[in-house]
């Protein structure tokens, strides 16, 4: 029980680390330029990515598998996050 609250305590603390990039870098540059509801999609994206993963660790005992879920669930995360910055895909979620 102790290692499962060691992991959920890093996946939120990692997810804290990455929003206090942009939001330190909007300190000293114009070019990042994030509203508060830019940071809770982040977040909510991180976090439940994260959050996917360790139940993906939990669930699947084949190391083989665990590995391909994980890193599906991460290129998902990936293409959204490319998205929703620059519109690769052209679709209305990217502002356009």
């Amino acid at each position: 029980m102790i290692l499962e609250n060691k992991r959920g305590i890093g996946i939120i603390l990692t997810v804290v680390f990455l929003l206090l990039i942009p939001l330190i870098a909007m300190q000293f540059t114009n070019e990042v330029n994030w509203n508060q509801s830019d940071f809770v999609v982040a977040g909510v994206l991180l976090l439940g990515t994260g959050l996917i993963c360790e139940l993906v660790m939990r669930k699947i005992k084949k190391t083989n598998h665990r590995i391909i879920l994980c890193a599906v669930i991460l290129a998902a995360l990936l293409l959204i996050l490319i998205e929703l910055a620059v519109g690769i895909f052209g679709t209305p979620f990217a502002g356009s």
